[in-house]
């Protein structure tokens, strides 16, 4: 099994202010995995921002969805350039598998439960988490059993934090109909069930490819 086999398919890597960014980074004293760590503060930073917007007052409200909205990407620039410093920057480490996976986990959790408890909803914010880390399991499983990564949605990565990133914005334009935490609401529950059924297909991906001839 190839390394590319195991890295997720990103249109952005090969953007030339990606490679640009990146190779600016492998040649500062940045190493791949401070990149990674540099994931969780973004993410708890988002998530507090969910959280907190949950309570605020409409000025402040605004500004913390915002910098929410804002975090969650950076953890996903984070996500984008720790991998290119590692393998195309030439900076890999024997610990970077584990500096690749385990923010991740940890990032999708700050973020989805922070969401929840600003939505008022902290039990469905931690189901969206759970369901995404499951969603994660099953890809390393597939890998434990000699498989490729399986990395296909519906609710990958990727496509939960352009989920709760496009909440918080949308969430700015809730006073117009006097709702509140509405959208981050629907947000989670899109996540949550997108993530399960993720899970499943990726572990349906698993099962039919360990009984193929």
């Amino acid at each position: 099994m190839t390394q590319d086999e195991n890295r997720r398919p990103l249109a952005s890597r090969d953007t030339g202010w990606a490679r640009s960014v990146a190779r600016r980074l492998s040649q500062a004293a940045i190493t791949p995995n401070q990149i990674s760590m540099a994931s969780m503060v973004f993410a708890a930073f988002a998530g507090a921002g969910f959280w907190l917007a949950g309570t605020a007052n409409s000025g402040t409200r605004v500004a913390l969805l915002l910098a929410a909205a804002l975090f969650c990407q950076f953890r996903l620039l984070c996500n984008l350039f720790d991998g290119m410093v590692a393998i195309e920057g030439g900076k890999q480490s024997p610990d970077g598998p584990f500096w690749n996976e385990f923010p991740d986990r940890v990032a999708d959790i700050l973020i989805l439960v922070g969401a929840g408890y600003g939505a008022g909803a902290p039990a469905l914010g931690w189901a969206a988490a759970g369901l995404a880390v499951l969603t994660a399991y099953t890809r390393e499983l597939g890998r434990a059993c000699g498989l490729p990564a399986d990395f296909s949605g519906p609710m990958a990565k990727q496509h939960r934090m352009a989920t709760i990133t496009a909440a918080a914005l949308l969430s700015l334009l809730e006073p117009i109909w006097l709702g509140h935490n509405q959208v981050l609401v629907i947000a989670l529950w899109l996540i949550a069930t997108g993530a399960a059924v993720t899970a499943l297909r990726r572990a349906a991906n698993i099962v039919r490819a360990l009984r193929s001839p």
